[in-house]
């Protein structure tokens, strides 16, 4: 198992906040101030360019906490936030900036893809690496798992995480990429409860896309929310908010 140590700690409205490392990546965990033993731990991804801590999703988690006792990791995701790039990381990204600048639609998309695949490769395992160190901790050992989405780059390692890691028994995805082949196949995989977030209005990902990424989860229960917006700006309104906590306290 790779290192795993705790290096800040913060608490206020009712939400314990430490930052950890597991080997060399940086990650953070919010937690109830006092929650039984082995309550439901949450892993959630964020979108990509941005980072774990971003208002969004630490809002999401701080709600998850306050609301239902979870526990709610997150990492970053390699070359994001606090973790250096590899010199492949910036050529990829220079690829998709140029092709965004310029217009070329299916450029945008080949570059996002391989980007894409090689970050899924590294974080998979380090996702994995965390959630062993994490029930490693006392308060966690078989505690339920969840994985609680971002659509993107959440999602585009969520779903190979999720088909690969069998800890995980529920999980929340979304629209926002492109349902390449390995994604696809990777959610034929999957049949844990799945809920499903699509931004109706997405200008970089095709409705058919995202409809198709659903359409292959094998979850004998699924379900698809859709609120109007775009890629950025989208806001959720009628989502049904105890997905989760119905499958990890069952």
């Amino acid at each position: 198992m790779q290192s795993f140590r705790f290096t800040a700690e913060s608490s206020g409205d009712e939400v314990v906040e430490r930052d950890f490392t597991v080997g060399e990546v940086p990650g953070v965990l919010w937690s109830p101030p006092s929650a039984p033993d082995h309550a439901p731990l949450v892993l959630v991804g964020h979108g990509g360019g941005l980072h774990k801590k971003t208002p969004a999703l630490a809002a999401r988690a701080r709600h998850a906490v306050t609301t239902w006792g979870f526990h709610v990791a997150a990492i970053d995701a390699p070359g994001h936030g606090d973790r250096p790039r590899t010199a492949d990381d910036e050529r990829a990204r220079a690829a998709l900036r140029q092709a965004m600048d310029s217009g070329d639609k299916p450029g945008f998309e080949s570059a996002g893809v391989r980007y894409t695949a090689s970050l899924v490769e590294r974080a998979v395992p380090e996702w994995q690496a965390t959630l062993d160190a994490l029930r490693a901790l006392p308060e966690f050992g078989d505690s339920p798992v969840g994985y609680g989405g971002g659509i993107t780059l959440g999602t585009a390692i969520g779903v190979p995480l999720t088909a690969a890691d069998p800890r995980i028994t529920a999980a929340i995805f979304g629209g926002g990429f492109f349902a390449y082949d390995a994604l696809i196949a990777a959610a034929r995989r999957i049949t844990v409860p799945v809920q499903f977030l699509l931004p109706w209005d997405d200008e970089h990902v095709s409705r058919d896309s995202a409809l198709a990424l659903f359409d292959a989860f094998a979850s004998p229960e699924k379900t698809l929310h859709a609120n109007p917006g775009d890629h950025r700006t989208i806001r959720w309104t009628g989502v049904d908010d105890g997905f989760l906590a119905r499958h990890l306290r069952a």
